[in-house]
């Protein structure tokens, strides 16, 4: 089974040849225009992937000497993300599946992340997956393969999002994730006291605007240098990393409630590759003693490849849908 998949959710302009288990080819594109704004700009994002996509998906065949009429299945991320960023891609995989007389498969960008550690590893059951995204925030848990619960997320910005808005108001780089590990490994973790929203709850909520505006109002007061900036970026880092382990922590105490004792965590989305936060949770996993998953590296931030493995997992659940329309805020079903 030979699958093309394109993933144009948001910022990055993705295309994949996977058969069966074998990523034929890969290609991402990372989209430049946004740095200078300091965050993505839709209708630019748009505008970028009508751009890229076409000459990447030729490149790709190219390189493989693989024509449409060879592929078995086409599919897109048709949701959540930028509606504009959504159509492009899935009307161009669309019009590809029509020329050659192949299904098209629609798919969501969560089902992507969330299956994406199950192509490098055996899955134990039941399962508690955290994802951490630019645009989401959320613990799922999967009793097995198929079924899938939302047990929580973010009721405000996303963790991702959250990183972005402080190297902003720091005048860091975008994406702001690395700028502030980076200079998180310069500073002291315990220089400020930050907030940690919701870290008391007893629910796998999150909230994080309260602290980009805590934040805000700490650099308007203070003479921002580096001294400065290296600190908050640790102390920043260091309250995400809290806020984290403590909701998985309470995620693995209340399904124990529910007589649900879970076997092992998946960590998926961008933010799951911040060294920092990998080495504390690993620190609470292994002291709970329970397997702990990230994806490969090709699949870690917003990727085509989780698209066709998500796409092959599910295909015989499927059915062509050439006429399915893209969803900017598309759920997960309790089913995959």
């Amino acid at each position: 089974m030979l699958v093309f998949a394109a993933e144009t959710s948001c910022d990055e302009t993705s295309v994949c040849l996977m058969k069966n288990k074998n990523i034929v080819d890969h290609i991402t594109f990372s989209q430049e225009i946004h740095k200078i704004h300091g965050g993505v700009v839709p209708e630019l994002a748009s505008r970028s992937h009508l751009e890229k996509i076409q000459e990447i998906t030729q490149k790709i065949f190219k390189k493989n000497k693989i024509e449409p009429k060879k592929i078995d299945i086409f599919t897109a991320t048709c949701g959540p993300g930028l509606i504009g960023a959504l159509l492009v891609g899935s009307t161009y995989v669309k019009s590809l599946a029509l020329n050659v007389k192949r299904p098209f498969v629609p798919m969501n960008h969560l089902e992507g992340h969330i299956l994406s550690t199950s192509f490098n590893n055996e899955i134990k059951y039941p399962h508690l997956v955290l994802l951490l995204t630019g645009g989401h925030t959320q613990f799922y848990l999967m009793q097995n393969s198929k079924e899938v619960e939302l047990l929580g997320e973010s009721v405000d910005d996303a963790i991702g999002e959250a990183f972005d808005k402080t190297a902003k108001l720091l005048g860091l780089g975008y994406p702001g994730g690395f700028e502030i590990e980076n200079r998180a490994n310069k500073g002291d973790e315990k220089f400020f006291s930050l907030p940690k929203p919701l870290i008391n709850d007893k629910n796998l909520n999150f909230s994080f605007s309260g602290l980009k505006t805590y934040i805000n109002l700490l650099i308007k007061k203070s003479e921002i240098n580096d001294f400065f900036i290296n600190n908050l970026c640790a102390s920043f880092q260091k309250t995400i990393s809290d806020i984290i382990v403590s909701k998985i922590e309470a995620g693995i105490k209340i399904l124990n409630e529910r007589n649900i004792n879970i076997k092992a965590l998946s960590v998926v989305g961008g933010v799951s590759n911040n060294n920092y936060i990998k080495k504390n949770i690993k620190i609470l996993i292994d002291r709970k003693n329970i397997e702990l998953y990230y994806p490969i590296k090709e699949m870690m931030s917003d990727n085509s490849a989780m698209i066709a493995w998500a796409c092959l997992k599910n295909y015989n659940n499927s059915k062509n849908n050439i006429f399915f329309k893209c969803e900017p805020r598309l759920r997960i079903n309790r089913n995959l």
